[in-house]
């Protein structure tokens, strides 16, 4: 296997199935992919650790020789997720290139160092998907441990991550982590997981494009000839054929800026914002629907929608609490009066839907 599979002149791919399903789809699969010139690595789904027991959770060793069949027609890379030694240990007979660590797998120490352990002294790439709770030190905590394996060729994994507030994202990427781990380790080369990141093929493009903007070095896009028809994670999943027409669509931006690396430090700082804001609107967007389940109370037990009281309230606590914040305590108020102003708006259409409906008229 080569040293690297990265160039920075095209971001290397990495597609196939979430999971290896049969031997002609895992075939079909990788027959169309090793036509596109981009497609360096076949990655199929193994073992899959679900959320929750009865669903599809692989094929399973009968699936390895799939993919070695894979490797001898058509050259192309395989990658299998490891979730335990036992997993590495079939890996590794069966001549799989590179195994990666999953989300789940990550954002447990014990684990990792398990695996580390079971790689330790093979010429095997490991990759590493950040863990599945926003925390860049367990991400890097992670890496060092394959690392300190002996470990040479060891690459990040940006899938995005698990919050409680309402997304447009499945996982959202949260790019400020991401960034700042290429800012930490400038060495480590790093890969985008679009397919898990959105959940939705219509916003794959999108997901890719920043990613390239930023300078990841690659991307790992989930492939199947008939997706709709996928075991498992149907809706995130695109045929070769699209996948093809997705690269097409992509601005590769020239990465090779001097003394700057992967980006340059105010591009880095805006990207951070952005990702921030995109929290800021989710947590809005969060505390709406709570206005709207206090609306529909209002109105079950005929109180009025302004509450003199609640407001002061609120408008003392969390000056104190910005204060605490050094911030600005009028721009604090300024922002509570625009979001105070906004729920009145909306809980008065729920309690007197026929205001909004004259209003229409």
């Amino acid at each position: 296997m080569p040293s690297s599979i990265f160039n920075s002149q095209t971001p290397t791919l990495i597609a196939g199935p979430c999971s290896a399903e049969t031997e002609a789809q895992v075939l079909e699969t990788a027959r169309a992919l090793a036509l596109i010139p981009e497609v360096k690595v076949f990655r199929a789904g193994i073992w899959k650790p679900r959320t929750r027991p009865g669903a599809f959770e692989g094929m399973g060793e009968v699936a390895l020789k799939w993919l070695q069949k894979v490797k001898a027609e058509t050259g192309l890379l395989t990658a299998v997720e490891a979730g335990n030694p036992e997993h590495v240990e079939e890996l590794l007979k069966h001549g799989i290139d590179i195994i990666w660590i999953g989300a789940r797998t990550t954002v447990n120490p014990f684990a990792v160092q398990e695996i580390a352990d079971a790689v330790k002294g093979n010429n095997v790439h490991v990759w590493v998907k950040n863990p599945i709770n926003p925390d860049l030190k367990l991400w890097m905590g992670a890496i060092e441990r394959i690392e300190k394996a002996g470990i040479e060729n060891v690459v990040a994994i940006h899938r995005g991550f698990q919050v409680y507030e309402n997304s447009v994202y499945r996982y959202p990427p949260k790019w400020d982590i991401p960034i700042s781990l290429m800012s930490e380790r400038p060495d480590l080369k790093i890969v985008c997981d679009p397919s898990h990141i959105t959940g939705k093929r219509d916003m794959l493009l999108s997901v890719s494009q920043k990613a390239m903007d930023l300078g990841f070095d690659g991307l790992m896009i989930e492939t199947h000839p008939n997706p709709d028809q996928a075991w498992s994670d149907a809706a995130q999943q695109i045929t070769p054929q699209t996948l093809q027409q997705l690269l097409a669509q992509l601005q590769i931006r020239d990465r090779n800026i001097e003394g700057v690396g992967f980006t340059n430090e105010l591009e880095s700082l805006r990207n951070m914002v952005d990702s921030l804001d995109e929290e800021l609107l989710e947590i809005i967007a969060k505390r709406m629907d709570l206005i709207a389940k206090i609306g529909s109370y209002k109105k079950q037990h005929n109180i009025t929608v302004f509450q003199p009281e609640r407001w002061l309230e609120i408008k003392k606590s969390r000056a104190n609490f910005g204060e605490n914040l050094k911030l600005n305590p009028e721009f604090v108020l300024n922002i509570l009066t625009e979001i105070h102003n906004e729920s009145i708006r909306f809980q008065t259409e729920i309690i007197y839907p026929e205001i909004n409906q004259n209003n229409e008229h």
